[in-house]
């Protein structure tokens, strides 16, 4: 059954999704194998949504990350005389 409940973008970041899905899985408690196609559609959503919080968090940290180090060598620069 295909639920079809991945965005294009989701769909196109496959191996992030799959990693993050598992780590979500991990702190649930399931145990990611075969028998995750016996688990609701109720829980997949669930658990996507979780996956989607995480994915978001871990691009924000990302995006603060490299605003701070474009800070930095804009500081070193203005600092380096001419």
């Amino acid at each position: 059954m295909s639920l079809n409940l991945l965005t294009q973008e989701e769909k196109d970041n496959k191996a992030d999704m799959m990693s993050v899905t598992e780590d979500v899985l991990d702190a649930q408690g399931i145990k990611c194998d075969a028998k995750i196609a016996k688990v609701s559609e109720e829980t997949i959503r669930k658990i996507l949504i979780e996956v989607r919080k995480r994915r978001r968090k871990r691009a924000n940290q990302n995006s603060e990350i490299k605003e701070e180090e474009e800070e930095q060598e804009a500081t070193i620069t203005s600092r380096v005389p001419d």
